[in-house]
């Protein structure tokens, strides 16, 4: 699943400071939006730190992140249309504290924090976002996805029933034991499928630029 803000109008050819005040680059044009080079290498730390990973500023990965937040700023649209609430202060306060015990302790936490260049506010908020994505696609396309008895007895039988026999092989798989599990994946691959649909949609009705001198 396609892991995912903006900021100004007006881009300057270079950053750079006037008076006192800092001009951002535009990155990405996605209608009336933009994405502003701070916004993508928000985003590169962000993923790197959910990712135990290290912030990859090639430009290669630049663009390829540049691609999953122009899909996020489509969603983001709708999202708007459409009016969606927002998480529960609740869930957004779970989702952080099940980030932060990833770490074992407040130290490491902060430590991590530091280490990729990114606040707490930052985290909370892009743990925001991902729930609404969440969300997002469960209202708006996991309704009308029915998955046929057919469906899952094949599955079970190509996918699982192999590996079941060979790491079992004195036992015999229980069909039933699986079905509940393998509805939900092939239910998931079936969202996954109408997302990627929707957003090549989204994206041919709009118009999308990408500033190549960010990605340098």
């Amino acid at each position: 699943m396609r892991r995912f803000l903006i900021a100004i109008w007006l881009a300057a050819p270079l950053a750079g400071v006037v008076g006192a005040t800092l001009i951002d680059r535009i990155a990405v044009s996605v209608g009336n939006r933009v994405i502003t080079e701070t916004d993508l290498d928000r985003e590169i730390r962000l993923t790197a730190l959910l990712n135990n990973d290290k912030p990859d500023f090639t430009p290669g990965n630049k663009r390829e992140t540049a691609e999953r937040m122009v899909d996020q700023a489509l969603v983001r649209n709708e999202l708007e249309a459409s009016q969606y609430p927002p998480p529960s202060t609740a869930d957004i306060a779970a989702a952080l504290a099940e980030e932060k015990a990833r770490y074992g302790n407040e130290a490491a936490y902060s430590r991590a924090l530091a280490e990729h260049g990114v606040t707490e506010d930052e985290l909370k908020a892009r743990l925001m976002w991902q729930l609404m994505l969440v969300r997002f696609i469960d209202v708006r396309f996991r309704p009308g996805i029915q998955i046929s008895g057919d469906e899952i007895r094949k599955y079970f039988d190509e996918h699982m029933l192999p590996g079941l026999m060979q790491a079992h092989p004195d036992q015999t798989p229980s069909f039933d034991e699986h079905r509940a599990g393998i509805e939900r994946t092939l239910a998931g691959q079936a969202a996954d499928q109408q997302v990627e649909q929707w957003l090549k949609e989204a994206r041919r009705r709009t118009h999308i630029q990408y500033h190549d001198e960010v990605f340098r």
